[in-house]
């Protein structure tokens, strides 16, 4: 198993959880686009939900210990995205908190991080340098990551120009390599043809037997039973249900039915 880290180095141990969210909950304006504006931060107003604002999430509590493999389910609108991105530190909570004690591998929209106007082989530098990585680290890993991508003739093709299919391979590819603790993956395994898709399953399953923690947001019952052994069920951003994958796809299928 993989030696877990918290962000500042220190060693974690194997018994202690990893996530720990408490009456986790956001909101969000209706009528416009993004959060609350700075003005509305300094001016220090109200949390309270105001009309035209309604709550993605909230009074999600739950834990995560090193090693677990969590399927979130729900209906498109419920928080499952809002609650990876909360995890990986692209949203700050308007109530309770959540708290990562190792480092995130985040897989959860197909264009986050990449720059369109650089090439394939900028954005390899930039991802990975953002996550941490150093430029002879990146050197180390960027045939490999290119291979298993299949993007050896487009390198120096800007990344806008890509495919979909394309794009999520060289997601994929760089995020799996980052060599955090936990990687957060958002429903981008259903995009690509059908052998890469393979590929990143066995990925994932690589991952798993090294200890890595996995968060997965997925309609695809078949991913959801083959990675996970616990689920979480969002409902209109509560969390409902907390419990063994199957019976968690079991109640969700039933009240969807």
């Amino acid at each position: 198993m993989t030696d877990l880290r918290s962000a500042s180095g220190n060693e974690i141990s194997a018994d202690a959880p990893v996530i720990v969210a408490e009456d986790l909950g956001i909101h969000f304006k209706r009528n416009r686009r993004g959060r609350r504006s700075f003005k509305d931060l300094f001016a220090g107003r109200s949390r309270r939900t105001r009309p035209g604002e309604f709550w993605a999430l909230r009074n999600v509590s739950f834990r995560v210990h090193p090693g677990e493999a969590i399927g979130v389910v729900g209906r498109n609108g419920n928080g499952k995205s809002t609650l990876l991105k909360l995890v990986a530190g692209v949203l700050l909570p308007d109530e309770g908190s959540v708290r990562v004690d190792a480092g995130v591998a985040p897989l959860i929209e197909i264009t986050g991080g990449f720059v369109g106007d650089l090439t394939v082989r900028d954005n390899v530098y930039l991802t990975a340098g953002l996550h941490g990585l150093s430029g002879k680290q990146i050197d180390g890993l960027f045939d490999s990551i290119i291979e298993f991508a299949e993007l050896e003739d487009v390198i120096d093709t800007p990344y806008k120009h890509l495919s979909s299919g394309m794009k999520v391979r060289i997601a994929f590819a760089v995020v799996s390599r980052l060599d955090e603790p936990i990687l957060l993956v958002d429903e981008v395994l259903a995009v690509g043809d059908k052998a890469f898709r393979e590929k990143c399953h066995t990925k994932i399953r690589e991952l798993l037997a090294e200890g890595k923690t996995l968060f997965l947001v997925s309609h695809n019952e078949r991913d959801l039973t083959a990675f996970c052994t616990r689920g979480l069920y969002l409902n209109k951003g509560k969390l409902v249900a907390d419990g063994p994958i199957r019976d968690i796809i079991k109640q969700y299928n039933a009240d969807n039915a």
